[in-house]
């Protein structure tokens, strides 16, 4: 990794594109830090200790703690881009046309998901607004009426458009995923906090005659992340080669070649949609708890939507499980691979073209997202399970995801990086 940044920062074009990337998320977090106008800064404290807040930190890159404009995060967008893929799946009719046209129905629905977005940011930054305000003992916000709640939802919603914008940028300007490195550059920035944390409770904060039992727990706690970091690389870049066929023979081109399908054909995307799919409920449980907290169907709902407990931690596993399958096919889909085989005139052997090659590689592809799926689930279930029995801080308990989320994003960025530098090398032979 760092030979390749190294060789990269020695290409002009490369080097931009890397400073370029810095730059944007430079700004995402100093954005990060500056509190909605209408907001009483001392009531912070109040809602630092909310149940759900970690998961809020993750999605959002750790503004929602400041309540600043970018509280919202990439969180709305990411909701909008799951509704509007689902919504291509043969249930309005206009999308899967638009899904159909190549780049100019491709344009389309991105305009579609941002107007998604707009309406999403607005209402959940109203919910998450009153939600925080009712939860705090004297008030959050300053002036609670309508004309403050709007004003902050309209900031809220604007710092929402800005962070996905700035995200659009680093996708077309940068290197990686915008959506991806801006929720990684908030997990980054929270790793010394969370050291210092860590340090606190488990040095600082304990009898001396209890040091060597936080000592050995800290040694457990690295080798547990260094084998988590290893196996989740392996599992990353795993993939299982096809073997394909040409019919059509050029002069000194292969006659043979291989298809490679991925384990985790999904990546880290549906550890980020689980993320913020499970956020968007509990902002709106919190903001009716005012009202419903004394309820038994409240205090059921709050358990369900809770990473932290038992149904909450299930449900979270089963959304990355299922999402890890929704978007493998989205990325493959065997349907445009195959009907693209046939008409390169390749196909598969021993599998007949067309239909065949199809659920062929569908087959394979339900396979190897059974495995990727139930590895994504259980390193972001099993550090909430050793929260919930020992009593282990909260930044532990989503450092499964966090760790998932990282070793992703920086991997995906290396490849980029790699195929932006075998890209040159080809240009400059040529030339």
């Amino acid at each position: 990794m760092l030979k390749l940044l190294k060789d990269a920062f020695k290409v002009k074009d490369i080097r931009s594109r890397i400073l370029f990337t810095v730059l944007i998320l430079f700004v995402f977090r100093i954005g990060a830090h500056v509190t909605v106008p209408g907001v009483d800064v001392n009531r912070l404290e109040d809602i630092a200790d909310l149940p759900f807040l970690g998961m809020l930190n993750l999605v959002s890159g750790s503004a929602m703690q400041n309540f600043s404009i970018f509280s919202m995060g990439v969180s709305p967008y990411i909701t909008a881009s799951i509704i509007v893929q689902l919504l291509q799946m043969d249930i309005v009719p206009r999308f899967v046309e638009w899904s159909k046209q190549g780049e100019v129905g491709r344009k389309k629905l991105n305009q579609a998901t941002r107007y998604l977005t707009l309406v999403l940011g607005f209402l959940q930054s109203m919910t998450l607004t009153a939600g925080f305000n009712y939860y705090t003992q004297y008030g959050f916000v300053n002036n609670p009426n309508w004309k403050t709640f709007v004003t902050i939802g309209i900031i809220l919603t604007a710092g929402t458009m800005f962070v996905t914008w700035l995200g659009e940028q680093i996708t077309e300007k940068g290197i990686g995923n915008g959506v991806s490195m801006i929720i990684f550059a908030g997990i980054i920035s929270r790793l010394p906090v969370s050291v210092k944390e860590l340090y606190e409770d488990y040095f600082v904060n304990v009898p001396s005659s209890d040091l060597w039992k936080s000592g050995i727990f800290v040694a457990i706690l690295i080798v547990a992340v260094l084998v988590i970091v290893t196996l989740v690389t392996y599992f990353q870049q795993a993939e299982r080669k096809i073997p394909i066929q040409y019919t059509k023979r050029i002069t000194g081109a292969p006659t043979s070649s291989y298809l490679p399908l991925k384990v985790n054909a999904a990546g880290v995307i549906p550890v980020i949609f689980a993320s913020s799919f499970i956020t968007t409920p509990s902002a709106v449980i919190q903001a009716l708890g005012s009202s419903y907290q004394n309820e038994s169907w409240y205090t059921v709902v709050t358990t369900i939507f809770s990473y932290n407990t038992v149904p909450g931690a299930t449900i979270y596993t089963v959304l990355i499980v299922a999402f890890t399958f929704f978007y493998a096919f989205v990325q493959v889909n065997p349907e445009k691979l195959a009907e693209n085989l046939q008409k390169q005139g390749s196909y598969i052997p021993s599998v007949r073209p067309g239909k065949g090659t199809e659920d062929y590689v569908s087959a394979v592809l339900m396979r190897l997202s059974t495995v990727g799926s139930i590895f994504l689930g259980l390193v972001a279930l099993v550090p909430i399970i050793a929260q919930m029995i020992w009593d282990l801080p909260q930044s532990i308990g989503l450092g499964g995801t966090s760790l998932l989320i990282v070793i992703g994003v920086a991997l995906e960025a290396a490849k980029q990086l790699e195929g932006l530098m075998l890209k040159r090398h080809y240009t400059g032979f040529m030339n």
